[in-house]
Order: C-alpha cells, then sequence, then structure tokens
C-alpha cells in the first residue's frame, strides 16, 4: 500500500480508484472491530461499507495530516454506536456448528469454537463505552491516547474504562465459565 498521505493526496487530485487501495488494507480489521461491537457479521459489514463511504465523501474535507487509521476508526465506533443507539439491544453470535462428528479434531474445535462464542458473548454484555476502548486498545492495538482522539475521550478516561471494562469482562466471564468473578 502506498504511503497513506500519497493515497489521500491521489484521491485529492481525482483519482478515486486510490481510495481502493484504503479500502483494501483496512477493510478487514475495521469489519472484525465491528463485529466485536455488534457481534453480528452482517451488520459489522454493513457498518464497515457505511464506514468507508463517509469516508470517501469526506476525505477532502480533511486536515493533510490526517491520522487515516484513526479516522477510520473513529467513524467505524460512531457507526457502532448510532447503530446500537437505533437497536437498543445487543446482538449474541448464534452457535452454529456441526454436532454430527465427533472425532478428536472435531471436537476440539468445537470446543474451541464454543470457547471463542463465549468469549464474545461475555465481551458484548460489557457496556459500549467500555467495550469500545477495550477492543480498540487490545485488540486493534491503539495507545490510550490513540483511543481517546477516536472516541473523544481524555487519555485518562480511556484507562479508567479499558481497567472497568476487563473488570466487566472478567466478571461476566468468570460466571459463565464457572469461575468465582
Amino acid at each position: 500500500m502506498l504511503h497513506e498521505a500519497q493515497v489521500i493526496a491521489q484521491v485529492r487530485t481525482g483519482r478515486n480508484d486510490a481510495f481502493g487501495e484504503i479500502i483494501e488494507h483496512y477493510q478487514r480489521p475495521i469489519i472484525r472491530y465491528l463485529l466485536r461491537m455488534t457481534g453480528n457479521y452482517e451488520v459489522a459489514q454493513d457498518l464497515a461499507q457505511d464506514t468507508f463511504l463517509q469516508a470517501f465523501r469526506g476525505i477532502l474535507k480533511t486536515r493533510s495530516d490526517l491520522s487515516l487509521k484513526a479516522w477510520l476508526y473513529r467513524i467505524a465506533t460512531n457507526n457502532a454506536n448510532q447503530y446500537h443507539r437505533r437497536r437498543r439491544l445487543l446482538s449474541f453470535i448464534p452457535f452454529t456448528g456441526s454436532e454430527t462428528a465427533d472425532t478428536p479434531n472435531m471436537s476440539a474445535f468445537a470446543d474451541q469454537l464454543v470457547e471463542k462464542v463465549a468469549l464474545e458473548e461475555a465481551l458484548l454484555k460489557v457496556p459500549q463505552g467500555r467495550r469500545v476502548c477495550m477492543a480498540l486498545h487490545f485488540v486493534e492495538g491503539f495507545t490510550y491516547k490513540e483511543v481517546g482522539a477516536i472516541v473523544g475521550i481524555s487519555e485518562e478516561a480511556v484507562r479508567k474504562r479499558v481497567a472497568r471494562g476487563s473488570r466487566d469482562f472478567r466478571n461476566v466471564y468468570g460466571i459463565r465459565s464457572g469461575g468465582t468473578g
């Protein structure tokens, strides 16, 4: 992928096909992030598409020193928040596994899948604001400062949300897995 500033400059000069490089580079991470925020793959894909459409429409209005990655995640976060405001319900990841085969490999795969679903369900029970900060920091690798810029809160507020969200997650997951929360 070209340097972000070069791609943005090309889009600004009318080379709209250059935006395709942005989509190609960021589509999978944005969908993965939105999946963690919504718990629904189809919704995550739709929100990612909205994210890139909004970015394409707004890229001409941005500063030249824009951090493209942070800006895309900010748009994605806003789209996820808007989705939750509209829905007022959290969606849960449905378990759709094959229960017919009981070979050791399939059994191990099923156990891993059950564990992954349990982790995702526990994460979805963490309040939205905390979950956003946790996913951006732990999964997407943003620093507290970068998360603060994306979400629009202070670095200290991010630290608190991550810490409290981690505690919430441990409590929910501990109860779910039979531990002592």
